[in-house]
């Protein structure tokens, strides 16, 4: 007798080929509407599926976990980060979690390096000014920018991505330093010719650029605080590809606004979706809507992972990308 399919709940629209494959090999119910998941929406899914494919824009939260049916045993994410998900209710209810690493790290590196590029050049302004007419042709002083070549890069966060980054960085010539909850291996640093900051105090205040790369947490939480943001140099960028909640999103566009900081590239921010109107105000910041993992490519190989989680875990065996409380 055939086995029976298990009942897998998919939160949002997925590339048609994930969904189509994910039919073939589960008894899969799909979000054609693409409207995210109300919490309700959220409940009543756990309580009857085997598995949950939730994504960033689902807070799976003790409250929901906990009317949990029997029958979950698995949440598969479709996303690099698991900020979303309780993982210490789920773990403690029995339900394993999943993630979707690595597959996201060279486009939001190749999207980090566009901000790193893009907001000392002035890139967004001059796009602006030849889209309001404003421009009457060549000039020695108009729409001056900022070198990139030998200017010191600091990596918040020297993870798969982070050093992805270093990597492109290096090649424009930037100098590379980064902060990270633990060292890297000598052969990184050789590689990157990176410096390593035990304090990152001490780093932010010496860069020129700062990117941020950690994940969301409890602990990075504000991490760059409006504390920290003061120790850096009024001329100094800021770029942010990871987690809106790592920086104080208020703090930065006070300091934006006063001119305390040169600019700001956001990908992600502190309330998503919602987007700080005064941050849309500001001329010396470019703002993407969390679009770095954006890539064909990369959307595909992010299912393709939920896909192997979750047959490889209903096959009896421990799924590759499964994520423990121990590991945040």
């Amino acid at each position: 007798m055939a086995k029976k399919k298990p009942i897998v709940v998919v939160t949002r629209k997925l590339p048609e080929v994930v969904e189509t494959r994910m039919r073939e090999l589960f008894e899969t119910r799909l979000n054609e509407s693409d409207k995210p998941f109300s919490q309700a929406e959220l409940v009543e899914a756990v309580r009857g599926a085997d598995v949950l494919v939730p994504t960033v824009t689902d807070r799976v939260d003790s409250a929901v976990l906990s009317q949990a049916g029997e029958k979950l045993k698995l949440i598969a994410n479709f996303g690099n980060g698991v900020d979303n998900i309780d993982v210490v209710t789920a773990n403690n209810r029995g339900i394993n979690v999943t993630n979707t690493p690595g597959v996201l790290t060279e486009d939001t590196a190749d999207m980090t390096m566009a901000l790193i590029l893009g907001v000392p050049r002035r890139l967004a302004a001059g796009i602006e000014a030849l889209k309001a007419g404003d421009w009457a042709g060549w000039s020695p002083t108009w729409m001056l920018g900022h070198r990139i070549w030998g200017k010191r890069l600091g990596i918040v966060g020297m993870g798969r991505i982070g050093q992805a980054v270093a990597r492109r960085a290096k090649a424009f010539g930037m100098s590379i330093h980064y902060h990270n909850r633990r060292r890297v291996s000598p052969g990184i640093e050789e590689e990157l010719e990176a410096t390593y900051w035990e304090s990152l105090d001490q780093m932010l205040a010496r860069m020129d650029v700062v990117s941020v790369h950690c994940p969301h947490t409890p602990g990075t939480f504000h991490l760059l605080s409006a504390r920290r943001l003061k120790l850096m140099k009024p001329d100094a960028f800021i770029v942010n590809t990871a987690r809106g909640e790592v920086i104080d999103e208020n703090a930065l566009i006070r300091m934006l606004d006063a001119g305390e900081l040169a600019g700001a590239g956001l990908d992600v921010f502190e309330h998503e979706p919602a987007v700080n109107p005064k941050l849309a105000k500001l001329e010396n910041v470019v703002l993407l809507p969390h679009m770095g993992s954006a890539t064909i490519e990369g959307r595909i190989e992010m299912g393709e992972k939920v896909i192997i989680n979750i047959k490889t875990f209903m096959d009896g065996h421990r799924p590759p990308d499964r994520v423990l409380p121990s590991m945040l």
